[in-house]
């Protein structure tokens, strides 16, 4: 038996790999709703946090599953607020 990752866990990160690009896509997007220095700032957050999914890919690790459902409560709670006190509308 050796140390390193599963099949299985190996295709769990895998499918939080392809749910973060998912949500990338609404990231890249917003461009709709969000003026362009907010949005700048929300797809420089995007791709931070690309940059920590990939440092956790190579090591195989769960937490890759976690990015894309905090990506999107960020997103949510970004839009939310920028609505709310900014008067961003589509």
């Amino acid at each position: 038996m050796s140390d390193g990752p599963t099949g299985l866990q190996k295709g769990l990160v895998v499918v939080g790999l392809l749910a973060y690009f998912a949500v990338g896509f609404i990231y890249f997007t917003s461009g709709l709703v969000v003026p362009l220095p907010w949005l700048a700032v929300l797809w420089a957050v995007w791709i931070v946090g690309m940059w920590q999914v990939a440092r956790l890919l190579r090591t195989w690790s769960w937490w890759v599953l976690a990015a894309a459902p905090l990506a999107a409560a960020f997103w949510f709670l970004y839009l939310a607020v920028g609505e709310a006190l900014l008067g961003w509308t589509a």
